[in-house]
Formats: structure tokens, C-alpha cells, sequence
């Protein structure tokens, strides 16, 4: 189910869609060897998932940029962008079917709620896959139906390993994957130690940028 999914760090992927379309997140320092993207999906404003460098790199004309509404007033007039809030539904270029769903922390500052940040469920190749963004685990969780759960565990700003494992039990997928470690915060290491609590089974991915910490 993740031979199609790319992880470059913190919290950026490449989907490759069954219909050959690429389909970035998050994407931040990517390579410039990887192809344009048909989509970019952004989860909030910094910058560590909002940046502006790659998504130019990645942009050609036809490349459509979905993102929360403070997002898209910062990109200018050159791109081709839509703006989203937890909630939405969509299917852009009909390309992908996508569910926007919330994402913030409860008991930090750093992602408020009121900000309208955002996590995407993805449609690809019959599997849903959910990127949960910068979030804390929250009520809504619950509610997530999805195959693969991929899911912050660096802590400070979001999940620590223990939320993370806790959450991916409420969401219930059949892979969870662990993300936002290993750079700006968290341990290289700390996937594997997730994977060891976790009840649900863990796919590790590798980064295409070696680990920073």
C-alpha cells in the first residue's frame, strides 16, 4: 500500500496516483530531480510545511495548489490555487477524491484551532490515506475511516510517540506510518519506537533527506 508513497522529511510525500498524476504534501526541500506535481496539498502556514521555495520548483502552469485560506493569501497571483477548511470535500482536476479534516493542538499554541489548519483523507488506487498535518489527538479522530494513518510523533508541536500510538488505536487503519520526527524535532529513532508500542501495524518509511537528529 506505500509503494507509491515517497517521504522526504518532517512531514512532506509524494503520492504517485494510479493514473501516473503527482500529488505532493507538505512538500519541503525536495530534490529538484523529482517531477512537476499535477497537485500540492499544503496542511498550514510554516515552514516546515509551507515552502515557498519547492512549491515553485514543483509548479509548472497546469499544477493546482490546495491549502488553508491564510495560505492561499500569501501565494500571488501566478499560481493556480484553491482554498480549503476542515470539512470540504473535493476532487480537484478530478484527479483525487479528498476529505479535508482538522487538525490543531488542544493543549499547545502552536496550531490553534480557530486557524482552520487542516489534515487531507485521500482516494489513491482504492486506499484512503490520511496525512493528519500538525494536530494533537483529537476528538475527531474518531470519526477517520482510512487505510493508512500517517501520523506526527515528534512531539512539542504535536503528537509525542505515546499520542500517536494512542490515536492511531482510535483511528483504527490497517498501516499506521510515523512522520515529523527525526529533523526539526524528535529522534531518528523515535518510528521504531513507535512501532514497538503501537497495537496497530507500523510501516516505517525511509526519508529521502537523511535525518537530522
Amino acid at each position: 500500500m506505500l509503494n507509491n508513497v515517497t517521504w522526504f522529511k518532517q512531514s512532506a510525500f509524494l503520492f504517485n496516483a494510479e493514473t501516473k498524476r503527482k500529488i505532493y504534501i507538505d512538500p519541503w526541500d525536495v530534490p529538484n530531480t523529482y517531477p512537476i506535481a499535477d497537485l500540492i496539498f499544503i496542511t498550514h502556514a510554516h515552514f516546515d510545511h509551507f515552502d515557498i521555495g519547492t512549491i515553485k520548483q514543483l509548479s509548472s502552469d497546469h499544477t493546482l495548489i490546495i491549502c488553508p485560506k491564510d495560505v492561499a493569501e500569501e501565494l500571488d497571483a501566478n499560481f493556480k490555487v484553491i482554498s480549503v477548511k476542515p470539512g470540504d470535500r473535493i476532487n480537484p482536476e478530478n484527479i483525487v477524491k479528498v476529505e479535508v479534516v482538522p487538525a490543531y493542538n488542544i493543549d499547545k499554541p502552536f496550531h490553534p484551532k480557530e486557524n482552520n489548519w487542516v489534515g487531507y483523507i485521500f482516494e489513491i488506487n482504492g486506499k484512503r490515506y490520511y496525512h493528519a498535518g500538525d494536530t494533537d489527538r483529537i476528538p475527531e479522530m474518531s470519526d477517520i475511516r482510512c487505510d493508512i494513518a500517517m501520523l506526527p510523533i515528534g512531539g512539542i508541536y504535536t503528537m509525542n510517540i505515546e499520542e500517536a500510538v494512542t490515536a492511531a488505536s482510535d483511528i483504527g487503519p490497517q498501516i499506521a506510518v510515523p512522520m515529523h520526527y527525526g529533523f526539526e524535532v524528535g529522534k531518528h529513532d523515535d518510528g521504531e519506537k513507535f512501532k514497538k508500542l503501537s497495537k496497530i501495524p507500523v510501516e516505517l518509511l525511509q526519508p529521502i533527506r537523511p535525518f537530522e537528529k
